[in-house]
């Protein structure tokens, strides 16, 4: 009984080691390198473990590229691993280069892998020029008239010029820019509608691919139509805006005109008011003259006949001019 015991833990330790022994050392994947002709040695994949280098990651890549025929080796891959980049990836743009004959190494393709950019897809783009479409450029031409432009930018990616080259970002912006310094440039926005391919031949020749990943192969103006008369609303806008000037300004003279009536209605209340006072002194001044004797009392009187008969007279000369009126309106 205790002979069988020993027996079987005996048997679960060896399977337990042999678990390990299989998850740590890669043996079927060592079999299939050795099978596919990739020598490489199972102390090799023991220390890729050490280093946190997935085997797999670096062995399939690798009989992938000597089935192709590229000469790569095992450091290269697993330092490429090391810095981040995607061996993959990278082993597959190297067979597609190989293929299509484009002359590209493994250093310049980790470095491309490791910009950030899709090696794979830049390869393909060497092979099979992609075509960008710009968003509508609208742009004015000196008649007033605006004209919008939709181009198709047919590109092929320049492998030497992947890493620091700018993107289809500015491919876009520089076409944007050219179609809209083509158009401005235009007398009559017909002359843009008769020929579009102006637009197009303009602007590719000014170069917009320099110190871009790309090398423009053409530039094709896929529609263009008539916008908005910009000049002819700018000649509105200003009208408009010179009338609302005028009004302005002529509101601030009424608003003067009236503070000045409203000024000098006070000054006239002002003079009245200096009258009124004057008026009520001459009493008192008579008063004082008969009091120190200046003015006699048959010299006040006398006035005060002259006051009385000046106000008759004014009421019969006010009689009169009522009369008259009632004879007209007769």
């Amino acid at each position: 009984m205790t002979v069988q015991i020993t027996l079987l833990i005996a048997i679960a330790l060896v399977i337990t080691l042999l678990a390990i022994l299989f998850t740590f050392v890669p043996i079927m994947l060592w079999i299939s390198a050795i099978a596919s002709g990739v020598r490489i040695g199972i102390i090799t994949l023991i220390g890729m473990r050490l280093r946190r280098v997935i085997p797999s990651r670096i062995v399939i890549p690798l009989i992938k590229a000597r089935k192709a025929g590229l000469n790569l080796t095992t450091n290269q891959l697993e330092s490429h691993y090391l810095a981040g980049g995607n061996v993959d990836r990278v082993v597959n743009a190297l067979i597609a280069a190989e293929r299509a004959d484009i002359p590209i190494t493994f250093e310049r393709a980790a470095a491309i892998d490791l910009a950030g950019r899709d090696v794979l897809e830049a390869v393909q783009m060497s092979v099979n020029p992609k075509v960008i479409e710009t968003p509508i450029v609208a742009a004015v031409a000196k008649d007033g008239i605006e004209v919008k432009a939709k181009a198709r930018v047919t590109v092929r990616a320049n492998i030497d010029r992947l890493v620091g080259g700018a993107g289809e970002e500015t491919i876009i912006a520089r076409v944007g820019e050219g179609i809209v310094t083509t158009i401005g440039s235009a007398s009559s926005h017909k002359e843009t509608l008769e020929n579009p391919d102006s637009i197009s031949h303009t602007v590719l020749q000014k170069g917009l691919d320099s110190g871009t990943a790309f090398e423009i192969l053409s530039i094709d103006i896929a529609d263009v139509d008539v916008g908005k008369n910009i000049g002819a609303q700018l000649m509105t806008d200003k009208a408009e805006a010179d009338k609302i000037i005028a009004q302005a300004k002529a509101e601030e003279r009424r608003a003067m005109a009236v503070a000045k009536e409203q000024e000098m209605k006070a000054k006239v209340q002002e003079m009245r008011a200096k009258v009124v006072e004057a008026e009520a002194e001459v009493p008192l001044a008579m008063a004082e003259a008969l009091k120190n004797g200046t003015l006699g009392v048959m010299d006040y009187l006398n006035m005060k006949n002259l006051n009385a008969d000046t106000d008759m007279r004014e009421a019969f000369g006010k009689m009169g001019n009522h009369d008259n009126d009632n004879s007209h309106k007769e």
